[in-house]
């Protein structure tokens, strides 16, 4: 498996400024609409990071197990992700 998390991490590591952001909003007792607002792009960044751990695991792991006998338990917990996804 050659996993390339650098991208992922970039967004991890600034959604985490962000909610640092939203908690001293919050603790100054800033305007509910902007602290909503931050929110929102904290929850844009955690998204496009899962999914680009998403994708590396079908490109690596997922691919990986066509050849050793593990698809149908990757496909699992491909199923499973979209399945808390959709709900």
């Amino acid at each position: 498996m050659n996993h390339d998390h650098s991208k992922a991490l970039n967004l991890l590591k600034t959604a985490k400024g962000q909610i640092e952001a939203v908690i001293r909003m919050t603790e100054e007792d800033r305007y509910c609409v902007d602290i909503a607002n931050q929110i929102l792009a904290v929850e844009a960044l955690l998204k496009k990071a899962n999914l680009i751990i998403l994708k590396q695991h079908l490109n690596t792991c997922v691919k990986d197990s066509l050849t050793d006998q593990t698809f149908p338990e990757k496909t699992d917990e491909i199923i499973s992700i979209l399945d808390k996804y959709m709900k």
